[in-house]
């Protein structure tokens, strides 16, 4: 990240952002939760759902970070940092084509970062493409394979929105692999998870 922006008003990337979706299994209802990868790269480490900001309710720090960051897109525009916080910013405060416009350009200039890949893949299922959120996470996980918040994230789009069960699956159980203790954020740990959608699918097993 570019020392130029890095402590633009002291703003940071505030929220995990998560997005509920519920599914209904025939368990019982499952939580759909898509994590971001700023400051939570580690599953097991996030904590509850946080509130959403909505874009015409910025705080005055927003605003001026906003401002400042825009100003360094314009007078530097190969500044990846700048670019990156940008899309952190309009992440946090709903803007969500703006975030995936902001991150495509963090990554043409440095596509090596899978954190990024990760919240755009985030920013994509939100605006209703969860395909292009799918390629996002792969990528991710393509730089690093033991990526556990792109492999979780891949799980629920599959699950929720593409309704590939065993695709779903698949990625959940690598990251067992990789973690056995990773969380849910109600606590429960993913192999729990996907005991209990293995168990409501017998021909699955």
């Amino acid at each position: 990240m570019s020392g130029s922006v890095k402590n633009l008003s002291g703003y940071v990337k505030t929220s995990n952002m998560y997005l509920i979706v519920m599914v209904a299994l025939a368990a019982g209802f499952l939580c759909g939760v898509l994590f971001s990868s700023y400051r939570a790269t580690d599953v097991a480490s996030i904590p509850g759902v946080p509130g959403k900001t909505d874009a015409n309710q910025m705080t005055k720090e927003q605003s001026q970070a906003l401002s400042e960051l825009l100003q360094a897109t314009r007078t530097t525009p190969k500044d990846v940092g700048a670019w990156t916080q940008l899309g952190h910013l309009y992440f946090d405060t709903g803007q969500s084509e703006k975030a995936i416009q902001a991150y495509n350009k963090s990554l043409e200039l440095d596509p090596s970062r899978p954190d990024v890949w990760t919240d755009l893949g985030v920013m994509y299922r939100r605006t209703g493409n969860p395909t292009r959120a799918v390629e996002c996470f792969d990528r991710a996980i393509s730089i690093n394979g033991g990526h556990e918040t792109a492999l979780f994230n891949k799980g629920i789009v599959l699950m929720h929105d593409i309704k590939d069960l065993q695709g779903a699956l698949k990625a959940w159980e690598r990251l067992v692999q990789i973690n056995p203790n990773a969380q849910t954020p109600d606590g429960r740990t993913v192999k729990s998870m996907v005991d209990q959608v293995r168990n409501a699918n017998p021909a699955m097993k």
